[in-house]
């Protein structure tokens, strides 16, 4: 059995699902807090699996975790938890901190205590793989060379300030404590169950229902793009074959800028859901006020992953994007059970 924190997210729902769509697979204990971007529905397919086993919790909630660790005696535990949203950390940091600094501080310390009362044979097999962001080394200019696990930390968000943080917290524990830990530092994901104030599917969501599309600034921040099926078996690599203390670098190879991306939904969309005025969805794009310290490019340099445990994304982004796209005009129940008044206000608020 695995321990999962964040597992009602997009990235950790999804590493859910295709961790037990294996016939032979481990049982997952899932810890979510169930905030605004955790979403129950996304995991409705296992409601009778008993392999899943969801707990409603937080992490940095010592007794809890204590007891699931203890009660469970999980071999692992794979740390998705995390306040993500850069955005909403520019307005009100708090969460940030509490979640993605002192939630990964507890959750290291019940590991520590727990891993410590462990056989021989266990303590060997234990792992600890903290899932965190490329945007914790901060902005490259266009020729600069792509973010490798050698680069500096330069954060410039609260969002990213707080995972510099809990990565540093991971690497501490193994380096003063021993605790067999792994990082990964991941590009932009994207995929099915997407909570919709993310680039893509806010993009997606727009287009359908006649609204602008909002593009920070000239659209020209360029990202690396990573299809969230492929971090689902980056992940599965690094916990099965990664050194212990060792981070690694999980990208898509896809640098686009925002305007690009935007602009291949809009062409998707044209071909598959076409507008009924017959004009392009293209025409409601809408450039707004770029946001504070906006990163211009994250670039990720995946070889060491690809050289040292063999893995590379199966996914181009004319691949992904379009099972993305897809996917959204696949279930509009989805949708919009999480499309809440609450999501809407949050909209006006950032976008107005």
């Amino acid at each position: 059995m695995i321990l999962v924190t964040g597992g009602a997210g997009f990235i950790g729902g999804n590493f859910v699902l295709d961790w037990l769509k294996r016939p032979v697979s481990e049982a997952i204990v899932n810890l979510d807090k169930l905030t605004y971007a955790g979403n129950l529905a996304t995991l409705s397919s296992l409601r009778d699996d008993a392999r899943h086993v969801f707990v409603h919790g937080d992490i940095g909630d010592k007794a809890l975790v204590s007891k699931l660790l203890n009660e469970y005696q999980p071999r692992a535990i794979v740390n998705f938890a995390a306040e993500s949203h850069v955005d909403r950390s520019i307005h009100g940091p708090t969460e940030f901190i509490q979640t993605n600094i002192m939630g990964t501080f507890n959750l290291l310390e019940c590991a520590r205590e727990y891993w410590g009362a462990l056989s021989a044979d266990g303590q060997k097999q234990f792992r600890f793989h903290h899932v965190s962001t490329d945007e914790v080394y901060g902005s490259l200019s266009a020729t600069d060379p792509a973010f490798s696990e050698t680069n500096s930390y330069e954060p410039n968000s609260p969002y990213s300030a707080s995972k510099a943080a809990s990565d540093h917290l991971v690497r501490a524990w193994f380096h003063t404590y021993g605790l067999p830990v792994v990082t990964t530092n991941c590009s932009n994901n994207y995929g099915p169950y997407h909570f919709p104030e993310k680039l893509i599917p806010l993009v997606i969501l727009n287009a359908l229902n006649g609204k602008p599309l909002p593009i920070y600034g000239d659209g020209q921040q360029v990202r690396d793009w990573l299809y969230v099926g492929d971090h689902c078996s980056a992940i599965r690599e690094v916990l099965a074959k990664g050194v212990l203390g060792e981070t690694y670098n999980i990208g898509g190879w896809n640098e686009k800028p925002n305007i690009e991306v935007v602009k291949t939904i809009c062409q998707i969309l044209d071909e598959l859901k076409p507008r009924t005025d017959g004009k392009s969805y293209a025409e409601q794009i809408t450039f707004v006020k770029d946001r504070p310290g906006h990163d211009r490019r994250y670039a990720i340099d995946a070889g060491k992953i690809e050289r040292e445990l063999g893995w590379r994304p199966a996914e181009t982004f004319d691949t992904g994007i379009r099972k993305t796209v897809q996917w959204y005009l696949d279930n509009p129940a989805w949708v919009e059970g999480v499309v809440s008044g609450s999501y809407r206000d949050w909209l006006q608020k950032q976008y107005s």
